[in-house]
Parts: structure tokens; C-alpha cells; sequence
């Protein structure tokens, strides 16, 4: 989403409105997909405070990725607000971490809305708030049913101990 910020730049206060989309491609981010059929659609302001511009906008759409415990396809909302300071790098402005730098009149928003939405994700998402997963050991989906595996994991370093326990009980009279 490409903004020409010629009307504001050297009048303090103005403000140009925003409404439009912004493309993604599948992003990839902490082993987890997130795919995106249709663009996040993007409103809000640049707004001239006589230092620099100021970004503040929202953005929404849907996402699908995979349910975090039975890998399932879901569809996630995707909502978060975007602030950011914006500067000329022809006005002599240094590189910060907190201002963002664009040359000539016209800045490209589809990266800073892109870095918004990583930070503002969750990582795991699940297609139901009480998803049982999936069996470790043959893949049964346990949102379907139990799959009959015993799924009781020990550590192999503590198997011996739970052997000797296991025979005590076995062997127990009670």
C-alpha cells in the first residue's frame, strides 16, 4: 500500500486518512505458517505533529493456519493496531529504532504492517479452546476418539525406577 505523504509533510497538523489493503505472501515465523487468501485491510491516519508524521492505524482479516495441538486447518481474526513514527531521511533524521525512515514524498506500508502483525501474533492457535491433540504415538486425532495406544511416556533414564516400582505393586499382598 503505497502512500503519498506530499500533502502533509510541511504543513504541521495535517493528516492524511487511510483505507486500503495490504497484500501478504505465507509468513513463516517460529516453525508456524500463516497464510493469508485475501488482504488485510488497513485503516487509519498519518498525521503531520510537526516533528515527524505519526502512523496510526488498524488492521483486520483472517488468517489459516494449523490448530497448535491436532494440526487441523483453522481460520484465525486478525486484528491489531499499528503506531509508528515516521521521518525523512532527507531531513537529516538519524536511524532509530523507534522511527521509521522513508525517502522522497511516497512511503510503502505493506513491510511495517507486515512487521505489526509478527509482533502481535500468539504463536498457537487452537481450533478449540478444549482440543485433546493428537496421539504421540500413532497420530489418532483424540478430538475423534480414544485410539486404544497407551500414551503414558516415562522418561527412559527413570524406566528402571518405575519397574522397581512396578514390582512392588505386583508383589504387594494389600
Amino acid at each position: 500500500m503505497l502512500v503519498d505523504l506530499s500533502p502533509i509533510i510541511k504543513v504541521t497538523g495535517a493528516k492524511i486518512k487511510l483505507d486500503g489493503n495490504v497484500g501478504f505472501n505465507d509468513a513463516e515465523f517460529l516453525g508456524e505458517t500463516y497464510r493469508f487468501n485475501e488482504p488485510l485491510r488497513v485503516t487509519g491516519e498519518i498525521y503531520n505533529n510537526g516533528q515527524s508524521l505519526t502512523l496510526s492505524a488498524r488492521a483486520r482479516g483472517i488468517m489459516q493456519t494449523e490448530c497448535a495441538r491436532c494440526l487441523k486447518p483453522i481460520d484465525v481474526d486478525v486484528d491489531f493496531d499499528i503506531h509508528e513514527l515516521l521521518s525523512r531521511a532527507e531531513d537529516g533524521a538519524r536511524e532509530d529504532e523507534d522511527v521509521i525512515l522513508f525517502y522522497g514524498h511516497e512511503i510503502e506500508l505493506d513491510e511495517i504492517v507486515a512487521d505489526n502483525f509478527l509482533m502481535n501474533i500468539s504463536g498457537r492457535y487452537l481450533c478449540k479452546e478444549d482440543c485433546k491433540g493428537i496421539c504421540p504415538k500413532c497420530g489418532h486425532d483424540l478430538n475423534e476418539g480414544d485410539c486404544g495406544c497407551d500414551r503414558e511416556y516415562i522418561d527412559p533414564r527413570w524406566q528402571a525406577l518405575a519397574d522397581i516400582l512396578n514390582q512392588r505393586e505386583d508383589n504387594d499382598p494389600d
